[in-house]
């Protein structure tokens, strides 16, 4: 009677499970049928705009959805049906493999997605003036490179990359998104149009539609535009395009009926998290042990969080004294990048104890610098991505793009390399791990007030030529732009890297010291 009990309770958990998986599954298509939608009609909608703006849209589109659809199986790690290694106890032939993969891939929701997308952008180029015997082929075409693309990256993705994504991988995967698609994004949004194509977006159009990420639709709107000569380099390109993707699937499906799985595809799945991630190096095992620190305990925490903050509140003051907004707004990101750059100058002391592993296994003291560092790296240039074009968004003056990038490279980059220095020259005492972030022991030397002032000030200084040239931009134009930006970049590097291999120095000659304050301190 009990066994009954339990496998009814069994059976109506599973029943249970597979409802809920059907749910989430209907979910999940209607969420896609509804943005297709919603996307076909802003396509559509332009067939009555200029020829110039619908170009631009669909080919920056195009490229967007092209570049989407190889990052989007690395980023999400899924698993791959159609892995051509599930079908190789089959016995199939090699040469047919890519042939009947690829037509099987065309039945999916995103390929019946896509297909909508490229109808509508075929419609809104015939509607423009494109000739339909011609702009239907090539939809077709931009369709199916799409497809051969989409297949290579789950193949990249199977062969390069472990089954079972760690957490940790997928956060690098998305961080760099952030970085780079972020400033695109809000960099688009804020043009104002007024139906005319901003000469710099038109430029970077027209580059883009001769390249295999949008040769397809630049060109069907070559066509609708009269542009012949174009019209036959972004033709001949998009068929240059679709066969070499066709013989890199051909490989990959070749490569990967033959080829046994990497016997480090395991290591994702040990557990070992950022460890399992970074490079079996000394550098490596730093990294991902300040990661580890960096990510869990809450003294590290409360200093990132602080970071933002502390950079949005000083627009406040300055208001009040009335500075112009505009003048105002660009203290943030600055004062962000500074104090970024400064939080590793006494990470030695956040150690406490656990220095004893790098001075008793003989680690040098440049791996030692750069590990410390990745933490803030991956933290702060994410951060610093997403505040510079909102900066520039809120005061509507992107000549200002390179200049204050130029300057928050310099400050972030001279604060590491500063902080590499001071945090094992001159280490103060700390609160314990486990204690509270706000609770701050006595300091029995002044070491604690002017190494944290070294660093601060110091960055400060070697970035005034940089703050120097911002200030002219700001003031006279965009002339000095360019040279505030490599400024800033040479600076920051040139500063890190002399920091780094000075505090290593150190850190070789000092372990004994080193050692000794922390286990008193």
């Amino acid at each position: 009677m009990a066994a009954h009990v339990l496998r009814l309770r069994a059976a109506l958990l599973i029943g249970s499970l597979r409802g809920e998986r059907r749910v989430r599954t209907l979910i999940l298509l209607g969420v896609v049928v509804a943005l297709t939608g919603v996307v076909c009609a802003a396509i559509l909608s332009l067939d009555d705009a200029p020829v110039a703006v619908a170009r631009t849209v669909t080919v920056l589109g195009s490229a967007a959805v092209l570049i989407g659809f190889v990052v989007g199986p690395i980023l999400v790690g899924s698993v791959d049906q159609l892995d051509p290694r599930r079908f190789a106890v089959f016995g199939v032939d090699e040469r047919q493999m890519p042939w009947i993969l690829t037509l099987a891939a065309f039945v999916s929701v995103p390929s019946l997605a896509l297909l909508a997308m490229n109808a509508s952008v075929c419609i809104v180029a015939i509607r423009l003036g494109a000739p339909w015997p011609l702009a239907v082929p090539m939809s077709f075409l931009t369709l199916v490179c799409t497809i051969l693309t989409a297949r290579i990256g789950m193949a990249v993705n199977a062969l390069l990359l472990p089954e079972r994504r760690s957490r940790e991988l997928t956060a690098l995967f998305a961080l760099a998104l952030i970085v780079i698609a972020f400033p695109v994004a809000v960099f688009l949004a804020s043009l104002k149009w007024d139906g005319h194509v901003p000469a710099a977006v038109a430029s970077i159009t027209a580059t883009v539609g001769f390249t295999p990420l949008a040769a397809g639709p630049g060109f069907l709107f070559s066509l609708a535009a009269d542009d012949v000569a174009g019209a036959w380099i972004s033709g001949i390109i998009a068929v240059l395009t679709a066969a070499a993707l066709w013989a890199v699937w051909s490989w990959l499906v070749q490569r990967l009926l033959t080829t046994t799985e990497r016997p480090v595809a395991s290591r994702e799945r040990t557990g070992l998290g950022w460890f399992g991630l970074m490079p079996s190096s000394a550098f490596g095992a730093i990294a991902a042990r300040s990661l580890v620190y960096w990510l869990r305990d809450r003294r590290y925490i409360m200093n990132l969080i602080v970071v933002p903050v502390a950079g949005a509140l000083t627009v406040l003051p300055l208001l009040v004294a009335g500075v112009p907004l505009e003048i105002a707004a660009l203290v943030p990101v600055p004062v962000m990048a500074l104090f970024f750059g400064w939080l590793p100058h006494n990470d030695v002391a956040y150690d406490s104890t656990a220095l004893w592993t790098h001075v008793a296994s003989g680690v040098r003291g440049v791996p030692d610098r750069l590990g410390r560092l990745v933490p803030v790296v991956l933290v702060a240039v994410p951060v610093l991505a997403v505040a510079v074009p909102l900066t520039l968004l809120w005061i509507d003056d992107w000549r200002l793009l390179l200049p204050l990038t130029g300057v928050a490279a310099s400050l972030l980059l001279s604060a590491l390399g500063l902080s590499s220095i001071v945090s094992v020259v001159a280490p103060y005492a700390v609160s314990r791990p486990g204690d509270s972030p706000f609770q701050q022991p006595q300091r029995p030397t002044a070491r604690g007030v002017y190494g944290p002032a070294a660093a601060f000030l110091g960055a400060i200084v070697v970035s005034i030529p940089t703050v120097w040239l911002f200030v002219l931009t700001a003031l006279e134009g965009s002339e000095y732009a360019p040279a505030t930006l490599w400024a800033g970049l040479a600076t920051g590097f040139g500063i890190a890297a002399l920091g780094i291999a000075i505090g290593g120095r150190i850190f070789e000659r000092g372990g004994e010291r080193l050692m000794e304050f922390v286990e008193t301190a």
